[in-house]
């Protein structure tokens, strides 16, 4: 009897569980690979203002238009093309938040994969056809991408013991970041030496290698899969007994919207997204403009901010963490100071970039730190929610990453018009912009947020006579 009570040994990270989440990790870096490329090969895509560097001779001018095809397109279409794949991706969003507890998530998932890696396929040829279909494509392409990055959520609703949650999320999440860093820093010796195609070709395969395994590794249930141990599967179902007896209440949609807690943390999302779609795009277009780059160089530079975004983010979840085991700050001030770096530090970098910057080393500097801080808001803003309401963290989180899409679509959009029509003060526009936003919502917050759990948000309990 008392054998009974102490718990079975069960797999560590040599188990299923972990090698879902190290599956999803590598998904979510072929879909970032993805959605970041078209960033890089942009600048070898449209015509340059600055003559091709190549040989004399006419022959190897033909070779290198036939391996680098070269299309006339204005700054505001390419504005549009980049930021079309936030527009599927925001279309995405409800339905798939609807269908991920109808259907299964083997279905939702590795559909949406290999849909994404066959549009990147068929991107080169979309582009000698024309602008449109390009976009057609990257609509597309946003909608099965927001599908996968948004579904894969409800996977860990069973395969996550609530005490592996963190690890198990963390590791499928920092994939999003560690893809733009792979993708940036080989899509430009591929451009150099093979052509651009051939970058949408590699991910496009890869992903239809990890779609097609998808539908042979995963299964939406433990309790299903045929390999795994006993004591892995009794582990995890065991662990989710109460969490599947517990009822759901209905969405408190009034109490939610006269909150100003929620609203800080939607006006910060839609900040950082703004921010981060704005220095993720148009990275590469600034290096290449300002500092006149070939692309192999300018890949190896725009994925500088990946790695230590990568670094910043980890370290914002150790320090925060502290923080509060310590007792060394509350809860709200803990998301706030984290959110405060993450917002205001890229505003301060930029600002710098535009005035303080005067040579190649403080231009690369200025703009890496300008995009790698906003990762520590990942510790402030991004988990609020679980903080202020917990039992609708996973609605509020749609809502907000839905809101903060929309900035991403918006600012892709304006910094392309902007760069088009004019051009000689473009950025200092671009970047005045950007703080203008950052700095008002990180007023909002610092003002309103909260770190406990609101009154609309805690359990009623229904007594009966």
């Amino acid at each position: 009897m008392e054998n009974q009570c102490l718990p079975k040994k069960v797999p560590g990270f040599c188990s299923f569980r972990y090698g879902l989440a190290i599956f999803l990790h590598f998904c979510n870096i072929v879909i970032m690979a993805q959605r970041v490329c078209l960033n890089l090969t942009m600048v070898a895509m449209v015509n340059s203002t600055e003559p091709p560097h190549l040989p004399n001779g006419s022959a190897m001018e033909i070779r290198d238009d036939v391996k680098n095809p070269v299309y006339s397109w204005s700054l505001d279409i390419q504005g549009l093309i980049l930021s079309s794949v936030f527009s599927g991706m925001i279309v995405a969003q409800i339905p798939v938040g609807y269908l991920a507890g109808l259907y299964p998530m083997k279905r939702i998932i590795g559909s949406s994969l290999l849909l994404s890696s066959v549009l990147s396929l068929l991107i080169p040829p979309a582009a000698q056809v024309g602008a449109a279909l390009v976009i057609v494509c990257r609509v597309l392409q946003g909608m099965a991408q927001g599908t996968v990055s948004t579904g894969q959520h409800e996977i860990w609703v069973k395969w996550a013991p609530p005490l592996e949650r963190g690890r198990l999320t963390s590791m499928t999440l920092s994939g999003f970041v560690m893809g733009p860093f792979i993708v940036l820093l080989v899509s430009g010796f591929i451009c150099d030496l093979l052509g651009w195609p051939m970058v949408f070709y590699i991910f496009g395969i890869l992903g239809c290698v990890l779609g097609l395994s998808w539908f042979f590794l995963f299964y939406d249930d433990p309790k299903d899969h045929p390999y795994m141990s006993r004591s892995e599967k009794d582990y995890i179902t065991s662990s989710l007994t109460q969490q599947a007896s517990s009822r759901r209440q209905s969405l408190p949609m009034k109490a939610m919207l006269k909150s100003l807690p929620v609203w800080a943390i939607v006006l910060n999302t839609f900040a950082f997204i703004w921010s981060n779609s704005l220095l993720v795009t148009y990275t590469p277009t600034f290096i290449n403009t300002v500092l006149h780059v070939n692309i192999r160089e300018n890949g190896l530079l725009s994925s500088l901010s990946y790695l230590l975004a990568y670094i910043c983010g980890i370290v914002a979840g150790q320090l925060s963490d502290f923080f509060l085991s310590r007792k060394i700050f509350s809860t709200a001030n803990v998301r706030k100071l984290f959110t405060t770096i993450g917002i205001l530090c890229p505003v301060i970098f930029t600002m710098c970039l535009l005035y303080l910057s005067n040579n190649f080393y403080s231009t690369i500097v200025f703009l890496t730190l300008a995009n790698s801080t906003l990762s520590f808001s990942f510790s402030g803003h991004h988990i609020n929610a679980l903080d202020i309401a917990p039992r609708y963290y996973g609605f509020l989180k749609a809502v907000t990453a839905l809101i903060g899409m929309m900035g991403g679509l918006i600012s892709s959009a304006v910094a392309g018009l902007i760069l088009n029509q004019d051009p000689e003060n473009a950025w200092h526009k671009i970047f005045f912009l950007m703080a203008g936003i950052n700095v008002t919502c990180l007023t909002f917050y610092l003002i309103f947020a909260k770190g406990e759990i609101q009154d609309w948000a805690k359990e009623i309990k229904n007594t009966r006579l």
